[in-house]
C-alpha cells in the first residue's frame, strides 16, 4: 500500500486492496473488469464520500485512484 494512500480503512475484496472510502459502485465495476491492479483508493475522508456524508455541507470533490507497484492514475471522479 503506498503512505500517500494509506487512510482510515483497508479492505481486502477478492484479491485487491480498497482503501479508504471508495464507492460501491468502483468497487462493482473493479471486479467486473479485473483489472491489473493492486486496489484502488480514496486518500483522506472527504466530505460527500460512502460514510462521509454531512447534512449542509456540500460535497468535496475527490477521486478514486487505481494504484500498482509503480503509481496511480485516477480510476474515477466525483464532482
Amino acid at each position: 500500500m503506498p503512505r500517500d494512500l494509506q487512510t482510515c480503512h483497508t479492505a481486502i475484496v477478492d484479491g485487491y486492496v480498497i482503501e479508504g472510502h471508495v464507492p460501491a459502485g468502483d468497487i462493482q465495476k473493479l471486479l467486473a473488469e479485473r483489472p491489473a491492479v493492486i486496489g484502488l483508493a480514496v486518500p483522506g475522508m472527504p466530505i460527500g464520500s460512502p460514510g462521509m456524508e454531512v447534512p449542509g455541507m456540500p460535497a468535496q470533490p475527490y477521486d478514486v485512484l487505481a494504484f500498482d507497484g509503480s503509481g496511480a492514475q485516477v480510476y474515477s471522479s466525483y464532482r
